[in-house]
């Protein structure tokens, strides 16, 4: 029988005491790798402390060295209690931000602290868990779990769950649909009373409708059933470790949680 998921919250400032009362860890999403590079912050409230580290790339332009920015890291890891840090770095790879991730992963290591990298940075360093979205658009999410795990080893993998919502129009060209909002989508299946479908290949719920203006569209979301499955699938494959967003989840965490079976 496979273990349940071992679920990372990721949350910013303003979601932080509500995200700690599900007894999770949390990956504090109020730091910037900022000009310099120096550590940016958002404030945080004094109270907090304990749980991850999350640090994104927004506006930074690549120029400068790593090793004091990594020492900026470290230090406030020990001030606030944290004990791993989470690289959320979209956008293009950026060659000080792959020279970031090898020292973070060295001093990391050192310490037993987790650090956690998107794909384009996994072959950076050895010693790091490889973010995998599960935000498709088509394709199976089996099988890029499963590329994945036989790329760095399941151990390494970190499904990075995303609820999906969008509208995509039929044929979609770019693959890229219209984000949805929660209350957008609960609007539309109200009004629409659509057939609501299962796709296993995305393990993801969608519906198709047409509109008058602009012909066939494709409904794609999550609820806490579908992400319950995405978990699983990952467990099968021996991934046991997840990041979830909890702005994005607040609403089904307890659904989540509860439902997660071996």
């Amino acid at each position: 029988m496979q273990p349940n998921s071992t679920i990372l919250l990721t949350a910013p400032p303003a979601h932080s005491r509500a995200a700690l009362r599900f007894g999770l860890p949390v990956a504090h999403a109020a730091y910037r790798v900022g000009g310099g590079p120096h550590l940016f912050r958002a404030n945080m409230p004094i109270s907090v402390r304990g749980g991850l580290m999350a640090l994104d790339c927004v506006g930074f332009d690549g120029r400068g060295e790593a090793g004091p920015f990594c020492q900026e890291v470290i230090r406030e890891c020990s001030a606030r209690g944290y004990d791993g840090i989470l690289c959320d770095f979209e956008g293009r790879p950026l060659p000080l931000l792959a020279e970031i991730v090898q020292t973070l992963s060295g001093l990391t290591r050192k310490r037993g602290w987790p650090l956690y990298v998107p794909e384009a940075y996994g072959s950076c360093a050895q010693h790091t868990q490889v973010l995998i979205s599960s935000a498709l658009s088509g394709g199976s999410l089996v099988q890029r779990l499963r590329e994945a795990a036989a790329a760095y080893g399941p151990e390494r993998v970190t499904l990075a769950v995303e609820r999906v919502a969008e509208d995509f129009y039929l044929p979609s060209p770019t693959g890229q649909g219209q984000p949805l909002s929660r209350e957008e989508l609960a609007q539309m299946l109200e009004e629409r009373s659509p057939s609501v479908f299962f796709s296993s290949e995305l393990c993801a719920h969608y519906f198709t409708y047409m509109s008058r203006e602009n012909g066939a569209h494709f409904v794609l979301f999550d609820d806490a059933g579908s992400i319950r499955k995405k978990l699983r699938v990952a467990r099968d494959l021996g991934i046991r470790q997840a990041v979830l967003s909890y702005p994005q989840v607040e609403d089904l965490l307890e659904d989540i949680l509860s439902g997660q079976r071996p």
